[in-house]
């Protein structure tokens, strides 16, 4: 059962997001393994289409990158790769996207990582009027407008959903 008024102490990502002054709303709900956004969504009583996620991938060349997709869409990885202009990209394996990111997966926030990445977000996500995306605890997402991810990340708009 979502807990929409409980306050998360502070993450990496939280503390990002106030340094740089942005308002966002905080949205906790019961973590479930393998639930993705389709559990928090259902939780929180929001369109899964609002909820972003963030994958941690990687090019050919083994270099991290951060993708940002709503959470009912999947990723092409072959019109992302053309995209960026790399020969192919594939999520990383849990354990190099914790370490790359510093975050669980299940609760990887593209703020606040804990090594600079270059960040990709599905272009249609910026046309939302507010996403939640999550704050850098499994179980937990903020809300913000989807021009946080272009200013304060420098999220390039690209056009990967399948």
């Amino acid at each position: 059962m979502a807990r929409k008024d409980k306050h998360v102490s502070e993450t990496p990502a939280t503390q990002v997001l106030r340094g740089a002054g942005v308002a966002f709303t905080e949205h906790v709900y019961d973590y479930v393994d393998h639930g993705g956004t389709g559990e928090s969504s259902r939780q929180l009583g929001v369109s899964e289409h609002e909820v972003v996620k963030t994958l941690v991938m990687q090019d050919d060349r083994a270099q991290p990158l951060i993708v940002l997709m709503h959470g009912d869409c999947q990723v092409s990885t072959k019109n992302l790769a053309r995209a960026i202009g790399v020969k192919s990209v594939e999520p990383c394996k849990p354990e190099v996207a914790q370490r790359h990111s510093g975050y669980l997966v299940g609760g990887t926030s593209p703020f606040g990582t804990r090594r600079p990445m270059p960040v990709y977000v599905e272009a249609s996500v910026l046309a939302l009027p507010r996403i939640l995306i999550n704050g850098g605890r499994r179980g937990y997402l903020v809300g913000i407008a989807p021009s946080v991810l272009t200013e304060l990340l420098g999220a390039r708009p690209v056009q990967c959903a399948l």
